[in-house]
C-alpha cells in the first residue's frame, strides 16, 4: 500500500488555513536578479560608499556625490578630519623610527633585487605615499621586502641579466611591477598554509644567498635552489677571499641580534632594535672611510645616486618579445605581496580592535604600485618586521608611512655621498637578521594539530622554493590548494539525516548517533555549493547507491513493501547553484526512483536553483507537492499522511 500524491493534495485542502504548508511561499517566488542586475548592486554597496549611511554626516558629503566617491576611494578624507596633534606627535616618532629601520634594509633589499641601491630607496617613498591616502590599515609599514626582491631576481634574471644590461633588466623590473599593479585587483588566492611555507623556504634560501656578501666572494650562482647554492658556496671558499668582509658582517649582525633581544625582553625599549641596522650603517661606513679597508679587500655599495625618483614612463617594455613572461612575474608578485600585506595587515588591526577592508586594500596594493612602476619603483607591500617596529612606536595612523617617506627623501638627498664607503657585508648582516622573522613555526605546528591537507600545503611551498625555485614552490601550493577545492567540489559528501530527539533540527547520523531515522523515509543532504557538469553525475549515483543499501537492508530483515522504502527527501540547503547538467542528473533521479515507486521529495532549495528548475520545468515533473522549504515540513507531511494511511487500512 503507497501513500498517493492525492492523499498528500486532499490533507492539505481538508487542514484550512491555519495549516496551509509554507511550501506554497517557496513556489510562488519571483525571479532571482540577473547579473547585471547583481553587478550593479555590487557598485552601488561596496564601490559607491553606501550613501544612504553618509547623508547625515555633513552637508558635503550629502550633496556631492563625487566627494561621496572620493572618500570611499580615499580613506584619508574620512579620517583626516578628525586627525589630532597628539595623535601627530605618536606618527612622528613612529615614522622617524620606521625610517631609521627602512634606510639599510631597503639599500639591502635593492641589492638582493639585482638593482642599485637607490632604487630600494624609491620604493620607500612613493607607494608609502600612495598608500596612506587608500589603505585602511593604520600599522602597516610599505615598502621594498626580501621575499618579493628574491623573487624578482631570480624570475627577471631568466629573461635579462642584470650584470650584462643593468639598464634592460631595470626597465623590465619597472613593467614587472606594472603589471604586479594592475593584476593585484584580481588576485587574492594564496592560502596562509602557503604563504606560511613559501616565506620560509625562502627565507632560508635568502640567508644562503647572503652569504655572497658575507664573505665578499666574487664567483657565486644566479640560481635560487639550496643545493645550487651551497655547492656554490663551497666551490667559491676555494678561491681567494677577504676574511675582512667575515668579521666586519659577522660582529654587526650579532649586535643587531643582540638589540633585537634587548628589545624583546623589555618592550619599551623597541627603539633599540629599530635603530640598531641603522647604527650599524653608519659605524661600519665610518670604519671603513677612516681605515681605507676598501684597499684591503672590504667591498663596498660605492656610488649612489642622490636626488629624488625619477620618472620611469618611457622606460616601461610592452613591446617586448617577453610580455607574457613579464606579466606572468607580475602576477606571481602581486599574489605574495597582496597576501602578505593582507596577512600582515589584518593580525595588527585584530589588536588594535578595527577591520581591516580587503577591497580597499586590494586597490591601494594595486595603485601603490602602479604610480611605483611610474617613478622608478620595484614591488612594494607590507613588511612584517617594518610594521611591528611601527606599531610598537605607538603609531595611530599612516601618517607615520608619511613621515619615513619624507626622511627617506630627505636621506636620498643628502646622506647617499656618505653611504659610498658601505660595505655590503653589512646589508648582507642585516638581511638576515631579518628572516628569523619569516620562519614561522608556531603557525606551522599549528597548520600541522588543524589540517593535514593544509600541512601538505605548506609543506609543497617549502620544499618548492628550497630545493626548485620560487616559481615551482608557488605552483604546488596553489596547484594543491585548487586540487583540494575541486576534489571537494567534484566529489561532495552525501550525508544521511535523522531527526534529534523532540527538536526540528536533522543531523548526519554519523555525527549524531543519536538521530532518530523515520521508517519508510531516506533523507539525504547534498554537501556541495554546486551541482553542476562536475559532479552531477556522481551525486546521482551516490544517491541511488545509497538507496540500494537500503533496500538491501530491508530485504534482509524481510521488511514489507507497505513497510518499506516510500520516499528519498533531498536536502539542498547547501546547494548554492545549478547547471544544465544538474537539471538532468535530477530529472534521471526522479525517474529511476519514479519506476522503483519511490518519490523525490525536495527540501530548501535556493532561489536561484529553483528558478532553474521553472525555466527546465522540473518543477511540473516533481510537482508543488514534492518541493518544501524544509526537511521538517516534508517528514512531518509524510509522517501524517502515513498515519492516516493506515488509519484508513
Amino acid at each position: 500500500m503507497g501513500i498517493e500524491l492525492q492523499n498528500h493534495q486532499s490533507h492539505h485542502e481538508e487542514a484550512g488555513p491555519t495549516e496551509e504548508p509554507i511550501s506554497r511561499w517557496l513556489i510562488n517566488t519571483p525571479e532571482p536578479p540577473s547579473m547585471w542586475q547583481e553587478l550593479a548592486g555590487y557598485i552601488r554597496t561596496n564601490v559607491l560608499a553606501k550613501k544612504k549611511h553618509r547623508r547625515n554626516n555633513t552637508k558635503n558629503s550629502s550633496s556631492n556625490p563625487v566627494y561621496s566617491c572620493l572618500k570611499s576611494v580615499f580613506p584619508i578624507l574620512s579620517w583626516g578630519r578628525q586627525y589630532k596633534l597628539n595623535f601627530f606627535k605618536k606618527d612622528l616618532m613612529a615614522g622617524l623610527t620606521l625610517a631609521s629601520l627602512c634606510i639599510p634594509q631597503s639599500i639591502g633589499y635593492a641589492n638582493l633585487a639585482g638593482l642599485d641601491p637607490e632604487y630600494g630607496l624609491y620604493t620607500s617613498v612613493v607607494p608609502p605615499l600612495i598608500y596612506s591616502t587608500m589603505g585602511t590599515s593604520r600599522e602597516l609599514a610599505i615598502g621594498p621586502v626580501a621575499v618579493v626582491s628574491l623573487l624578482l631576481s631570480s624570475m627577471v634574471r631568466d629573461i635579462q641579466d642584470p650584470v650584462t644590461d643593468p639598464i634592460a633588466y631595470r626597465k623590465i623590473v619597472f613593467t614587472v611591477t606594472f603589471f604586479a599593479g594592475a593584476l593585484g585587483f584580481l588576485v587574492d588566492f594564496l592560502s596562509h598554509a602557503a604563504l606560511v611555507g613559501f616565506m620560509a623556504g625562502a627565507a632560508i634560501v635568502i640567508g644562503l644567498q647572503q652569504l655572497k656578501g658575507l664573505f665578499g666572494l666574487s664567483h657565486f650562482t644566479n640560481k635560487t635552489d639550496v643545493v645550487s647554492v651551497v655547492s656554490s658556496v663551497f666551490h667559491s671558499l676555494h678561491h681567494p677571499w677577504q676574511p675582512l668582509n667575515f668579521v666586519i658582517g659577522s660582529a654587526f649582525l650579532i649586535f643587531i641580534l643582540l638589540a633585537r633581544f634587548i628589545g624583546k625582553r623589555n618592550k619599551k625599549l623597541f627603539w633599540i632594535p629599530a635603530m640598531a641596522p641603522l647604527i650599524s650603517v653608519v659605524l661600519a661606513t665610518l670604519i671603513v672611510y677612516l681605515t681605507n679597508a676598501e684597499t684591503r679587500g672590504v667591498k663596498i655599495v660605492k656610488h649612489i645616486k642622490p636626488g629624488f625618483n625619477q620618472l620611469s614612463v618611457n622606460q616601461l617594455q610592452f613591446k617586448s618579445p617577453h610580455l607574457g613572461q613579464i606579466a606572468k612575474i607580475g602576477l606571481i608578485s602581486a599574489i605574495i605581496a597582496l597576501t602578505e600585506a593582507i596577512a600582515v595587515g589584518r593580525s595588527f588591526a585584530t589588536i588594535k580592535g578595527y577591520r581591516l577592508d580587503g577591497n580597499k586594500e586590494m586597490m591601494a596594493m594595486g595603485f601603490m604600485n602602479i604610480a611605483g612602476s611610474l617613478s622608478s619603483c620595484y614591488v612594494a607591500t607590507g613588511s612584517f618586521s617594518r610594521t611591528a617596529v611601527n606599531f610598537s612606536a605607538g603609531c595611530e595612523t599612516v601618517v607615520s608611512n608619511i613621515v619615513m617617506a619624507i626622511t627617506v627623501m630627505i636621506s636620498l638627498e643628502v646622506l647617499t655621498r656618505f653611504l659610498y664607503f658601505t660595505p655590503t657585508a653589512i646589508l648582507a648582516s642585516i638581511i638576515l637578521s631579518a628572516l628569523p622573522g619569516l620562519i614561522d613555526v608556531s603557525s606551522a605546528l599549528h597548520i600541522w594539530k588543524l589540517d593535514k591537507l593544509d600541512f601538505l600545503v605548506l609543506i609543497a611551498a617549502f620544499f618548492g622554493v628550497l630545493f626548485a625555485s620560487v616559481e615551482i614552490g608557488l605552483l604546488l601550493a596553489v596547484g594543491i590548494s585548487f586540487a583540494r577545492i575541486m576534489l571537494s567540489s567534484i566529489r561532495p559528501n552525501i550525508e544521511a539525516l535523522g531527526r534529534l530527539s523532540k527538536t526540528d533540527i536533522f543531523g548526519d547520523i554519523n555525527q549524531y548517533p543519536m538521530a532518530n531515522k523515520t521508517p519508510g523515509l531516506l533523507t539525504l543532504r547534498i554537501s556541495s555549493p554546486l551541482l553542476c557538469f562536475a559532479n552531477a553525475n556522481f551525486i546521482r549515483d551516490r544517491i541511488l547507491n545509497s538507496v540500494r543499501e537500503v533496500e538491501e537492508e530491508e530485504n534482509e530483515q524481510e521488511v514489507t513493501k507497505e513497510n518499506g522504502l516510500q520516499v528519498v527527501i533531498l536536502d539542498m540547503s547547501y546547494v548554492m547553484g545549478v547547471d544544465t547538467s544538474g537539471v538532468v542528473a535530477l530529472e534521471e533521479l526522479h525517474q529511476e526512483l519514479a519506476s522503483n515507486d519511490i518519490r523525490l521529495v525536495v527540501a530548501s532549495p535556493r532561489w536561484r536553483v529553483l528558478h532553474k528548475w521553472k525555466r527546465a520545468k522540473l518543477d511540473e515533473k516533481l510537482k508543488s507537492e514534492n518541493i518544501y522549504m524544509t526537511v521538517g515540513e516534508a517528514v512531518d507531511v509524510y509522517v501524517r499522511a502515513r498515519s492516516t494511511s493506515h488509519d484508513l487500512c
